[in-house]
């Protein structure tokens, strides 16, 4: 079935162009539209060409994605008629709040979804003014926030609003009303903290439950939400039976605090940890090194002779050099150890529960993955290399001046190449023992 063959029925389409909803005929596989009357485009200041053979997804606000338009196919092919709320954008913009109703039929062996989006945004308007001050209230608690609930807890039900359900992708006739349909799409990570939160509000430890976490959505994604709530009726033995909320979806404001985290703790030329971060991790494996009485290797990264690199061809070169190191020691490393950008062209790696002899094991791969790595380009480096090993019972310092003076003494035997410091050896007697040869 297509529009050319719909159009062929001149007043079945006047019948349709008379309807005040807007009627669209869609491809359920693919979500296109094939054919819609008069009023779905005119009602989003759209032309026919803006509708026809483009995917309902377009219009629709508050479905993201093929994977989210086959979920919900699903369930519109095993009901009679499927209702969602939902908002279609006008071209200049807008939204208009809508209430679509779909059914499915098969035509000539191919099958279809033919949906009615009916707009309500005056009935909307209507409720807020018909409304008592009670259901005002709630009316503009839902309106406020992306998300509803009402828990009634004696009975075990929990009512979602429409836009806590859009919010997740759900239609509002879905969405069982049991705490089990929100609790089971808790991350993992985060459900033991939001229910203790829950619990010790319940049980009068706190005056309200607040809880940051992550919410599964219908696609299987997961959304940062905002979650506060409160107990609002006690029995008569004090005991709570109902308890509202509303949730907030902040998700590009957690999007936006995490990006300013990797700006703080990350370099933004090598993408490696930076300094400051590289000392809050280091000392976190340090007292996991004491904890566990496992050794804890460390080793510095030198470019030899990075300075020329700048002077003869630019600080702009210096850079891109610095680049493609990070992206090179990244991959270089094992998944369990750490790097970051100390300075200029040095570098710090510490590796948990590795000896001395796994230490030069990797600080020789790492100078000879380098080494290869820019051999062919217009600035070929080397590093040189300084390792020492801590069990975690020493002051950080001390662990990084033996790696510190074992790195130098690299430089003074020639670069590109390892040495290492015995970790029994104090700063103030140190004693460099060569582990290779420069190549």
């Amino acid at each position: 079935m297509s529009g050319n063959n719909l159009s062929q029925l001149p007043a079945l389409e006047a019948l349709f162009d008379n309807l005040a909803d807007a009627v669209y005929l869609i491809d359920p596989e693919t979500s296109n539209i094939v054919w819609s009357n008069t009023q779905a485009w005119k009602s989003l200041g759209m032309s026919k060409d803006d509708i026809l053979n483009h995917s309902v997804l377009s219009l629709q606000k508050d479905v993201h994605g093929l994977p989210h338009w086959s979920d919900i196919a699903a369930e519109i092919s095993k009901s009679d008629r499927f209702r969602f709320l939902g908002r279609h954008a006008h071209k200049d913009g807008h939204e208009i709040e809508v209430e679509v109703n779909t059914t499915h039929f098969q035509w000539e062996g191919n099958p279809y979804f033919l949906s009615v989006a009916r707009d309500i945004t005056n009935r909307v308007l209507q409720q807020r003014e018909a409304s008592s001050d009670v259901e005002k209230e709630l009316f503009a608690l839902r309106e406020a926030s992306d998300g509803v609930w009402d828990w009634n807890i004696q009975a075990g039900t929990v009512t979602f609003s429409p836009q806590m359900k859009r919010l997740l992708g759900y239609g509002p006739d879905e969405m069982p009303g049991v705490l089990d349909t929100w609790k089971d799409n808790l991350h993992p990570e985060d459900a033991p903290l939001v229910m203790s939160s829950l619990h010790a509000h319940l049980n009068g430890q706190r005056a309200r439950y607040d809880a940051t976490y992550r919410l599964k959505n219908r696609n299987g994604h997961y959304i940062w939400v905002q979650d506060r709530g409160r107990i609002c009726e006690y029995d008569e033995n004090g005991a709570p039976i109902r308890a509202v909320g509303m949730v907030n979806n902040i998700t590009d404001q957690k999007h936006t605090e995490q990006n300013l985290q990797k700006l703080a703790s990350y370099d933004p030329l090598t993408n490696l940890m930076n300094r400051r971060e590289g000392m809050i991790q280091l000392q976190a494996q340090m007292n996991l090194s004491q904890r566990q009485n496992t050794p804890l290797g460390i080793a510095f990264l030198d470019v030899d002779h990075f300075k020329k690199i700048n002077d003869i061809h630019g600080h702009q070169t210096g850079d891109e050099t610095l680049k493609k190191l990070g992206k090179v020691l990244k991959k270089t490393i094992r998944t369990s150890d750490f790097i970051c950008r100390w300075g200029g062209e040095e570098f710090l790696l510490f590796a948990s529960n590795s000896a001395m002899n796994d230490m030069i094991a990797l600080g020789e791969k790492i100078r000879t993955e380098i080494q290869k790595a820019f051999f062919n380009d217009i600035c070929p480096i080397t590093i040189s290399v300084g390792i020492t090993v801590t069990n975690g019972r020493e002051n950080i310092s001390d662990a990084l001046v033996r790696a510190d003076l074992a790195m130098y003494r690299a430089k003074e035997n020639g670069r590109n190449r390892v040495e290492f410091t015995r970790h029994d050896v104090q700063p103030n007697t140190i004693e460099l023992n060569c582990s290779a040869s420069q190549e």
